[in-house]
C-alpha cells in the first residue's frame, strides 16, 4: 500500500536526519520540504503550512496519509504506516 508522506525538516536537525533515516529504511516514497533551505514566499507559505499542522513550528513535522506526526516518534510512524 502507498502512503501520502511529506516530511517538513530542517537540513541542520539531527532529529529530522533521524526522521529522514528511518523512513528511507521503511522504503515508502516520501516528499521531504526543507524550510530552512527556502527563501521569500515560498519560504512563508510553508511555515504557514506548518503553522495549521503544528502550531509550534517544531521540527521534523510530517503527514502520513492525514495524521500529524510531531517529533521522531518511530511507534507513531510504524502505526501511521500500518507496521
Amino acid at each position: 500500500m502507498s502512503h501520502d508522506i511529506r516530511l517538513y525538516a530542517l537540513s541542520t536537525c539531527i532529529h529530522c536526519k533521524n526522521t529522514k533515516s528511518y523512513l528511507d529504511e521503511c522504503g515508502d516514497a516520501y516528499e521531504c520540504v526543507f524550510v530552512d533551505k527556502l527563501e521569500g514566499e515560498e519560504r512563508k507559505r510553508i511555515i504557514d503550512e506548518v503553522k495549521k499542522l503544528n502550531p509550534a513550528v517544531s521540527f521534523p513535522t510530517m503527514v502520513i496519509d492525514g495524521e500529524v506526526i510531531v517529533g521522531f516518534n518511530k511507534d507513531r510512524i510504524n502505526k501511521a504506516l500500518g507496521k
